[in-house]
């Protein structure tokens, strides 16, 4: 969800005014979902690396977090979606803990999910999961031989839920900057120059209709894949 700061500028306003409009363009883009039927959304909330930002802009960002987890989740809940927040926990305050938990716990059902990265990289969700197959091999519970793409994924932060199908980046930057690296391995891309307050329904839309106009090969040749497609074969 790039682009807050610079919508904020753009507007003669401080960054975290971009913030919060973001925040609330979540909403709308969640709308958009149910539309197209997206069963999930993960939203990059907050990088590993954002703890480097200015520690003005990085408590405004806490504040605003907690404001969404406290005020988001009743509403989540009752318009049937999970929701849950993915990345590390260590360097988030008691207050923020508190209020990740309860948001979970409230919205903990639904035939849609939402989730959340916040303090998270697709280079330490790699690293995690690594570490957890190592304990695994050390305590006995799993062979090296063993070892495969599914008992890497079994240990990420996504864990249960479907493979990732489109990745987003709005802003105009054409880089995944650190998300869902192992995850985004056959995603399509969508980059957009539209900044992330400015990226509403009919953005989604467009977004989609793009995504569904791409053929999506997986290793296979299009002849196989037109193939299989093939009246015959349904």
């Amino acid at each position: 969800m790039d682009g807050n700061n610079r919508w904020a500028k753009s507007q003669g306003s401080t960054g975290i005014s971009g913030h919060k409009a973001g925040a609330e363009r979540l909403r709308d883009v969640l709308s958009g979902c149910r539309e197209h039927e997206i069963e999930v959304l993960t939203v990059f909330a907050f990088s590993s690396e954002n703890w480097q930002r200015p520690p003005k802009e990085v408590d405004a960002l806490m504040t605003l977090f907690h404001w969404y987890l406290s005020n988001e989740c009743k509403k989540l809940k009752k318009q049937g979606v999970r929701l849950k927040v993915i990345g590390s926990r260590e360097r988030f305050s008691h207050k923020v803990l508190k209020a990740i938990e309860y948001a979970e716990k409230v919205a903990c059902e639904g035939e849609r999910t939402l989730v959340i990265a916040a303090d998270y990289g697709g280079q330490w969700d790699m690293t995690q999961a690594t570490k957890q197959l190592v304990q695994k091999v050390v305590s006995g519970n799993l062979s090296v031989d063993n070892i495969d793409a599914q008992s890497v994924e079994s240990c990420l932060s996504t864990v249960g839920l479907p493979p990732l199908d489109l990745l987003i980046r709005t802003g105009g930057e054409k880089r995944i900057s650190n998300f869902l690296l192992w995850q985004a391995a056959y995603a399509e891309l969508y980059f957009t120059d539209d900044l992330w307050p400015d990226f509403d329904q009919e953005s989604l839309s467009r977004a989609v209709a793009d995504f569904h106009q791409r053929q999506r090969r997986f290793g296979l040749t299009g002849d196989q894949i037109d193939e299989v497609n093939s009246p015959q074969h349904r």
